[in-house]
């Protein structure tokens, strides 16, 4: 229970069946042992709302704050915080990277944006983590200048629910990468890699509500760099993660995989 004066003339987030959470003002100071938040909505209305002692609504953070680049520095966090301070950068100010700490989150926007191009690239490249806005291209600064710095290997875990955008995030860091290190031009190794997802994905795929195509296992891709740090190859390695999913193997995927074995046999 938060102390009784942190509940005088602010804002609180109640639950709601449509927009998940809704910001509302006390009208009525809270006293401890009230069971009633006299509320009033966004729309003027007023709502008794029912207390719960041991739980009481989650304060909202000053209007200040909405829209910071690391979740950390709100004064409040929690899941209608977190969840409203990513609306706002998301659809008032058009940007899908917030920190949160050292964890970069960020929002599927389902199209091309021209924010990955290689002045982009040159512009994040030996910069601190934090001295610009928040970018998987600083996750990936970050990694490589500890690499070249300490000599140690680095990883950088990518996680996210079906359709979330992980492979695409993983392309961009391998192509920051093969950019930063000044490999070749012609070794494109995200788009290497990434060839080769048809035959680690022949089978162990499983339709989501959103991804007809969603794969349902795990990959750890390995990159290799030489003495000067640059990328000398990359391997893919692959973990069955809901293998209970997997219930049968599709048509399609039976005449892929027989067309694999048909190349295999024929390179022995």
């Amino acid at each position: 229970v938060l102390p009784e004066d942190l509940y005088t003339s602010t804002e609180v987030w109640i639950p709601d069946a449509e927009e998940v959470w809704k910001s509302a003002e006390i009208a009525k100071d809270y006293r401890v042992g009230d069971k009633v938040l006299r509320l009033l909505l966004e729309d003027g209305t007023e709502l008794d709302y029912s207390l719960d002692p041991e739980s009481l609504p989650p304060l909202r953070n000053p209007d200040i704050l909405v829209g910071e680049n690391d979740l950390t520095a709100l004064s409040y966090l929690h899941e209608p915080a977190v969840l409203h301070n990513l609306r706002i950068r998301f659809a008032e100010s058009k940007l899908i990277y917030t920190y949160s700490g050292i964890i970069l989150v960020a929002m599927n926007p389902y199209k091309p944006l021209p924010i990955y191009g290689d002045a982009i690239i040159h512009a994040y490249s030996g910069q601190n983590m934090g001295d610009m806005d928040p970018h998987i291209f600083a996750v990936a600064e970050e990694a490589y200048k500890q690499m070249a710095r300490n000599n140690k290997n680095q990883s950088i875990i990518v996680s996210g629910e079906s359709g979330a955008g992980k492979t695409v995030s993983a392309r961009y860091a391998m192509r920051y990468f093969a950019t930063v290190s000044k490999s070749s031009s012609n070794t494109h190794v995200e788009d290497k890699v990434l060839a080769s997802n048809p035959i680690t994905e022949a089978v162990g795929n499983a339709k989501t509500t959103r991804n007809d195509n969603s794969s349902r296992f795990g990959k750890y891709t390995e990159i290799s760099f030489d003495e000067r740090n640059q990328i000398i190859g990359a391997n893919m390695r692959t973990y069955l993660l809901e293998k209970s999913r997997v219930v049968f193997q599709g048509v399609q995927k039976n005449l892929i995989t027989q067309e694999w074995e048909a190349v295999l046999s024929l390179r022995v």
